[in-house]
């Protein structure tokens, strides 16, 4: 009897901090990270071997822009405003409550992306020369061409990114993040197969039907793991009250912050032609860092947080702040140093191919080493920053963004006329060190004023 209760204890599974599932979910995503990355270096690879840093590739560009900022715009900033709900209502209420909280929501988001699209197809010929405003006509005409074909775009990435966002509310984690592998596996196929005969329309096109295939997987999984993909109207209370107070500042916050990505990109279409594409793939390599470890940190903490601010549970905020905030810092300030030494090697490696030629190297090259500075800073904001979302003050969120794009403004002003495009890789650096700082003060001020009020 002794010897089979000791072969059940050894047997027993060890029980799971929650450190340790953190990690496991963080891994799971950069893991899947990591293939979708490869994907988009490959799509990389082929675009610039197809288009080099060229006119239409620039119009192509600043076409998308639009739609990926209503999408930052509206969907994540839904996202934001509704998780640390979604989640109190589960666990407080029930799921049919919270599926009628989701379902609300997700029908008000896309209401709104649906406006917002056909405002912007409307006003398209009014503001495309204020954010291209150093274009040719004919490179403008075209911006603005690819830009009505693209702005379906709007409403499925929604759809994909709201979804997502549920799905990480279960702890799933891995095929949510891989999901959007087929948008640059469908770009690399439409360039390969089209580009010859559709040109710079057929990067449009594989960006169409890649991000529908990513709209597709993500909602049919989340409808499959007990969340229907359901649009109703269920009038408003106090839980919609609470998700619509919290989306106005998150909005708000994200207008400003898309508004300094569009200050970037108008600054850069004011320097030398190809300056546009030099930011883009510049940015695109830090980007690759920054979605690995900041967006996996950020999508596993994001429901962990809220749960703890749901229970109260502020011992375990604390403690979750102090491991991952170290943690992320002691991984990320590595990876940033390597890329800021091995820049140049870098572009040349994966770029410098076809039209891509050595002096775009070295354009790029500059770039990718100012932008790489804020990597270690942007990654352990994202701890603070989750934070202070579930903690439900998301007016703090919109203070740090009116501040980050004042300061991007003053900075590139200066910075772009002693370094070129190059200084306005370094502006964005230096005011992802000042959000690191504003994030991690007030995660300090509010942690304590909690722990204080439930001792009192």
């Amino acid at each position: 009897m002794i010897a089979e209760q000791s072969v059940e204890i050894l047997a027993a599974p060890r029980p799971t901090t929650v450190n340790q599932r953190i990690f496991r979910a963080g891994a799971s995503v950069v893991a899947a990270g990591v293939v979708v990355k490869i994907g988009a270096t490959c799509k990389e690879v082929v675009v610039a071997a197809a288009y080099g840093r060229s006119d239409v590739l620039d119009a192509f560009l600043v076409a998308f822009l639009i739609p990926n900022l209503l999408i930052n715009l509206i969907a994540e900033s839904m996202n934001q405003a509704l998780i640390p709900t979604l989640i109190r209502v589960r666990l407080q209420q029930g799921h049919a409550r919270a599926q009628e909280l989701l379902s609300h929501s997700m029908l008000s988001m896309l209401g709104m992306l649906a406006a917002a699209t056909a405002g912007m197809g409307l006003l398209a010929r009014a503001f495309f020369p204020l954010i291209a405003s150093n274009f040719a006509p004919s490179k403008l005409d075209l911006a603005i061409r690819l830009f009505y074909l693209l702005l379906p775009c709007v409403v499925m990435g929604g759809i994909a990114s709201n979804c997502t966002a549920v799905l990480n509310t279960l702890n799933r984690f891995a095929l949510p993040a891989l999901a959007p592998l087929v948008i640059p596996l469908s770009i690399v196929a439409a360039t390969l197969l089209l580009q010859r005969t559709m040109g710079i329309w057929a990067l449009a096109a594989g960006t169409l039907a890649g991000t529908a295939l990513h709209a597709g997987i993500v909602g049919t999984w989340m409808d499959s793991q007990g969340y229907a993909f359901r649009l109703r109207w269920y009038g408003r209370n106090e839980d919609t009250r609470e998700v619509a107070h919290q989306f106005g500042p998150v909005l708000l916050s994200s207008v400003v912050a898309s508004g300094g990505l569009l200050v970037d990109q108008a600054m850069a279409a004011m320097l030398p032609a190809g300056s546009v594409s030099a930011l883009v793939f510049g940015g695109r390599f830090v980007g690759v860092v920054l979605t690995l470890l900041a967006g996996a940190i950020s999508s596993t903490l994001a429901p962990h947080f809220s749960t703890l601010v749901a229970e109260k549970d502020w011992t375990g905020c604390r403690a979750t702040l102090r491991t991952w905030t170290l943690r992320t810092a002691l991984i990320s300030t590595p990876i940033a140093v390597a890329l800021i030494g091995g820049s140049h090697i870098l572009v040349r490696i994966t770029l410098q191919h076809g039209a891509f030629a050595s002096r775009d190297t070295a354009v790029v090259a500059t770039v990718l080493a100012m932008y790489a500075i804020q990597i270690p800073f942007f990654t352990a904001s994202r701890v603070f920053y989750r934070f202070v979302v579930a903690m439900r003050r998301t007016d703090l969120v919109l203070y740090c963004g009116v501040i980050n794009l004042v300061l991007d403004i003053v900075l590139n002003l200066v910075l772009m006329r002693w370094m070129g495009v190059a200084g306005i890789a370094l502006a964005t650096s230096l005011w992802s060190i000042g959000t690191f700082l504003f994030l991690g003060f007030w995660t300090n001020k509010l942690l304590s004023a909690a722990t204080a009020e439930r001792s009192s």
